[in-house]
This record gives C-alpha cells, sequence and structure tokens, in this order.
C-alpha cells in the first residue's frame, strides 16, 4: 500500500513540460492598433499562465505588414534565438491584399514549415481568407495554400482565425481589416483547441534541451 501511494503521489509532483511558443505572423498578431496587452497573443500567455502557472512562454515574432516572404527571411534568426518547441504560422494576409502569386505564397510557407521542423519544434498554421472582391480563381487559389500545406506536413490547420470576428462590425475597427479588442477573445477561441492539443502532445520527459549545444 505504500509503495502504491509513492508511486501516485511521485506521479503527482511529475512537473509539467515547458513549452516555448513562438507566434510568427503580420498585424493580426503584432494588434496593430490596439494595446499590445489587449491581443490574441498575450491574451494566449495569460491563458496558457492560469492553466499552468510558470510553465509556458509565447514569445511575438509578429510585424505588421509582414509577408511570407519577410517572415520567411527572419524566421531563421527567430528560431536560433529563442529555441521554440511551437511555432504558430500566421502569415499570408498581406501577401493577398498585395495580390502576390499564391504559389509563392505556399512556398515561402513551405520553407518556414521545414525549417521550424528542421529545428525540432512542431507547427501549426494559422489561416487567412481574402475577401472576395479579388476575384473567384484569386480568392480560391490563395484559400487552398494553408489546407494543401497541413496535409502535405500533417501539421494542425486553424483554418480561418478571424471565424466569427471579421463580418462582425462591433469586431472589427475602422478599417474592417484588423480586429478591435473586442473581437482579440474569439481569435484565441478559434486558435485555442489548436495550441492546447499540440500542449498534450508533449511527455513530461520530453525536451530538446539535452540535444542542444
Amino acid at each position: 500500500m505504500l509503495m502504491m501511494l509513492a508511486v501516485v503521489l511521485t506521479a503527482a509532483l511529475q512537473p509539467v513540460h515547458a513549452e516555448t511558443l513562438l507566434v510568427v505572423g503580420d498585424s493580426l498578431s503584432a494588434a496593430r492598433g490596439i494595446d499590445r496587452d489587449e491581443g490574441w497573443v498575450n491574451l494566449l500567455q495569460n491563458r496558457l499562465e492560469a492553466e499552468a502557472p510558470g510553465q509556458h512562454t509565447v514569445i511575438n515574432a509578429s510585424i505588421s505588414g509582414d509577408t511570407t516572404a519577410a517572415g520567411l527571411e527572419r524566421l531563421p534568426e527567430a528560431l536560433e534565438t529563442h529555441h521554440p518547441d511551437i511555432v504558430l504560422l500566421e502569415l499570408g494576409g498581406n501577401d493577398g491584399l498585395q495580390g502576390l502569386p499564391p504559389e509563392r505564397m505556399q512556398d515561402n510557407l513551405a520553407q518556414m514549415i521545414e525549417k521550424s521542423q528542421a529545428s525540432g519544434a512542431r507547427v501549426a498554421l494559422l489561416g487567412i481568407l481574402i475577401p472576395p472582391n479579388y476575384g473567384q480563381t484569386y480568392t480560391k487559389a490563395f484559400a487552398n495554400v494553408f489546407p494543401t500545406l497541413a496535409g502535405r506536413y500533417d501539421v494542425p490547420l486553424v483554418p480561418f482565425i478571424l471565424d466569427g470576428v471579421a463580418l462582425n462590425d462591433e469586431l472589427m475597427q475602422d478599417d474592417r481589416i484588423h480586429p478591435n479588442a473586442k473581437g482579440q477573445p474569439l481569435m484565441l477561441d478559434n486558435i485555442w483547441p489548436t495550441v492546447a492539443s499540440m500542449l498534450d502532445e508533449a511527455s513530461p520527459g520530453d525536451t530538446k534541451q539535452a540535444s542542444r549545444p
């Protein structure tokens, strides 16, 4: 009986595996137009802190205006600096707004996934859609990029991070592109199930630190 109790206590005291999450995005993740503390990335840190105090760190490496090409260029340094366990890629919106070729966007995101995975990180894609006024052919090709990559690399996909937000004027800023502070918690609600699932995948003893120089 005492031995069984010791086993139970040991399991209960097993530390939660700490994770570093790196968000590489554009203005939708950089909280453009609102206080940065109100953005969904900071709200994610707050929720993780409430779930597991002191265990998880969220690094926001998002820059307003970034395209996938810009994100690809700066990703290696971010990976080297932060050694993330999880990388959340939220890019592509500016490619669409600028009418850049979806094929180029797909190639850039593919390279970002590969570089992140090569560093030992798990990756999730945070998808975005563009308005229909860009034409059916372009908007369809753009939308297909995210599920195509998710299937190719077997990574989780949030199909549309602005689901339930983008068409609600009360949740959007005057530019009708960026969510206001009220819309940020809903964005997090769209993303949270994917993040929570990825965190559950990590075992307490699974750490990359041992393999790092």
